[in-house]
């Protein structure tokens, strides 16, 4: 896979206080592996052709950024793939879904298991069942984060970041926020915003990362994992209206959203430049959006 030039944009500037608020475009690094799940995968790839491996396994649900980029990745460097799906219901609902279409479509395998079954994804007996079941296959841990994950998302930061103060992103199982921590310069303070609720996130990224210079900002979760208000959609329209840049609804939009309430609560010192990372995920969008139309909920506006 070949990456494509990332730049970095003004999205917000504050003549009152002189903040300057960035946003690098890391949605833009590959038409179907999209931000830090390129980063997650680059390492992981070279690996498993190292290691002679045919065969991709991953994990994921619904709409999960990472099912479809492992299965474009996949395609693209000559791999078999398969992805374990939460949800046995979803079995009969492919077409319906244009995440696991999409995935399908580019030869992945899926295998849809019980929300209980799938709990059970690093458990050595299930995953040897797995084995057993697929044969030898290159494992991919849920989310993609491992130590060449991490190794590649410490890419996402260039010499040309050292003028930003702050650094932030949407956290999920914080193989992201670790890289950019260990590739951050003393100097800048990296901000994670949660894209679920629970206190296990500092101890994943301590698992990482020696380092000291971050802060896990919560409050900004929207009710939790999935979970979409109309304010955020609100709130992710205004934004693309703006700036001509979309936002995911899962990850990225509540981290940008926060990272707008804290300069009004004045978190950010004046003078601060701050750098938003866009770790993809648009290709959630179709998805969610046929979930707001059944709720009766504002749509996310692509066009504009």
């Amino acid at each position: 896979m070949i990456a494509s030039k990332v730049e970095n944009q003004l999205v917000f500037s504050d003549e009152e206080t002189n903040i300057e608020v960035f946003i690098k475009r890391e949605d833009m690094i590959h038409p179907f592996v999209s931000g830090n799940k390129f980063r997650k995968l680059k390492y992981n790839l070279i690996e498993a052709k190292k290691q002679g491996f045919k065969v991709l396994l991953t994990f994921g649900g619904a709409f999960s950024n990472h099912i479809a980029a492992v299965s474009a990745a996949g395609r693209l460097e000559g791999f078999e793939t398969i992805g374990i799906i939460r949800g046995e219901e979803l079995g009969d609902k492919i077409p319906e879904n244009p995440t696991l279409s999409f995935a399908q479509q580019n030869g992945m395998q899926l295998e849809f298991v019980s929300r209980t079954q799938y709990r059970e994804k690093k458990d050595e007996k299930f995953i040897k069942s797995l084995e057993e079941k697929f044969g030898q296959f290159y494992l991919i841990p849920e989310g993609g984060t491992n130590d060449l994950a991490v190794q590649g998302c410490m890419e996402i930061l260039t010499d040309g970041d050292e003028k930003f103060n702050y650094i932030a992103c949407a956290v999920g199982t914080g193989g992201t926020i670790s890289g950019i921590i260990k590739s951050s310069s003393n100097f800048q303070k990296v901000l994670g915003f949660p894209a679920l609720k629970g206190d296990f996130l500092q101890n994943e990224i301590r698992n990482f990362v020696t380092q000291s210079n971050w802060e896990i900002i919560t409050g900004y979760e929207f009710g939790g994992y999935g979970k979409i208000t109309s304010e955020l959609i609100q709130f992710m329209n205004d934004f693309h209206r703006s700036t001509q840049i979309l936002l995911d609804p899962i990850y990225t939009a509540k981290m940008v959203f926060g990272v707008r309430d804290l300069i009004k609560k004045g978190y950010f010192p004046h003078n601060s430049r701050v750098l938003l990372i866009h770790t993809g995920g648009i290709q959630g969008i179709d998805g969610v959006n046929k979930i707001l139309e059944k709720n009766k909920l504002p749509k996310i506006n692509r066009n504009d």
